[in-house]
């Protein structure tokens, strides 16, 4: 099982909530200066708090999310173990080394996984629903046993619907105000990591 996460993971409207009623949180800032003591601001370092936005999107900016448009949340294997530290997951390359080892370079896994997100793209492209909504901390949950393999879209606490009849195109970057969410901008990225996924795991069995 291996989970994915979208361009961003906060509301526009956690920005809002967090000028006009500040709440800096003790816990999210020792996670922040573990991670980085330089990270935090005089502000946050005088108050050793940092609001829930201010973190979110400093560790979006840390992981791929900022790079890819989505990140690795989580991988567990088919003994059990989990693996969650992502954060030095970067690039492309390092994103198909992570599917490489999750699939075990089985080829039949990486092009179901491969197939299903194209179909998916395409219901995505065509749905007025996506069109029509702003999808945040969604997760992508790949599952795979044996020769069967296959991706759902999970966790919608934070997808709302836009106002006023407005549509996102979900390949824009986010600037605060256009409520895009990037979400194509991370698929696109998941597919181009498992084409070279694919392209490694045949070249491999070429090889042997």
């Amino acid at each position: 099982m291996l989970a994915f996460f979208p361009l961003r993971t906060f509301q526009e409207e956690e920005l809002i909530k967090a000028r006009t009623k500040p709440n800096p949180r003790s816990d999210m800032y020792q996670k922040m200066v573990k991670a980085d003591p330089s990270a935090p601001t005089a502000e946050e370092h005088a108050h050793k708090g940092v609001n829930k936005w201010r973190y979110l999107q400093w560790r979006d900016t840390t992981s791929s999310t900022s790079t890819l448009g989505f990140r690795i949340e989580g991988i567990m294997m088919e003994d059990g173990s989990v693996q969650r530290d992502f954060r030095k997951i970067h690039t492309l390359t390092q994103v198909t080394e992570a599917l490489l080892y999750f699939t075990r370079r089985q080829l039949d896994t990486l092009n179901a996984y491969h197939s299903r997100l194209l179909d998916l793209k395409d219901a995505l492209r065509g749905s007025e629903f996506f069109r029509t909504h702003e999808v945040i901390g969604s997760s992508l949950l790949f599952v795979h046993d044996h020769n069967k393999a296959s991706v759902w879209m999970i966790d919608f606490g934070k997808t709302t619907p836009l106002p006023d009849s407005r549509e996102l195109q979900h390949v824009v970057p986010w600037v605060e105000g256009n409520r895009e969410d990037g979400y194509l901008i991370g698929l696109t990225s998941i597919l181009t990591a498992l084409s070279q996924a694919i392209s490694m795991a045949e070249g491999q069995q070429d090889g042997s």
